[in-house]
């Protein structure tokens, strides 16, 4: 018998045998049986939801929530006892009687650690926006610093993001903001 005929007699034996022994498993099983048969390098790799956190990412997740709750509660202080950080006016709103791109934040962040979100929104949208996404990462820092559990697609997105990225769309919140606060105060320079 030639080389050939016996590796083609081998494959078939094999073939054979491995057919009738993936017929008399469930799916599970017979899954089971080709993870063990691949190599550690052809598994596939399937993404974890979940991660542990260390205890220097929980101090770090403790401190970014600390410090969110902290300017929530500097921002409500300031509306309670009605004391502002910058007591002069505003240079660029005394020159050309309109508004700069970041009249209204204080304001607006007053208003959102009051809890009175819809007046965040009107009197400065970007702070308004702003505020919102702080929250949210306030919200994620509290589950890691108390859980010790973080979202491993989260991580991934966020290690793939460029720091000009984020400055670019920090750039549109506080120009879109300006763009929309600009309009209300034409609007009322021109019925006035």
């Amino acid at each position: 018998m030639s080389l050939r005929a016996q590796r083609s007699n081998l494959n078939r034996r094999i073939l054979s045998s491995a057919t009738s022994l993936t017929l008399n498993l469930d799916a599970k099983s017979e899954c089971r049986y080709c993870n063990a048969l691949m190599e550690s390098g052809q598994q596939p790799i399937l993404p974890k939801l979940f991660s542990r956190a260390s205890a220097a990412q929980r101090l770090i997740a403790a401190g970014i929530f600390l410090f969110i709750v902290a300017g929530f509660l500097l921002g409500w202080l300031m509306g309670h006892f009605h004391f502002t950080i910058y007591p002069f006016p505003c240079g660029f709103k005394q020159r050309y009687n309109l508004p700069c791109p970041t009249c209204g934040m204080t304001t607006a962040v007053i208003a959102f650690a009051r809890g009175d979100i819809a007046d965040a929104f009107f009197t400065q949208p970007a702070a308004g926006f702003l505020c919102t996404l702080a929250i949210v990462i306030a919200f994620f820092a509290f589950l890691i610093a108390v859980f010790g559990v973080y979202s491993s697609s989260i991580e991934r997105h966020l290690a793939s993001l460029k720091l000009r990225y984020i400055f670019a769309a920090l750039f549109l919140i506080f120009a879109a903001g300006w763009a929309v606060t600009l309009a209300r105060a034409i609007a009322q320079n021109s019925g006035s």
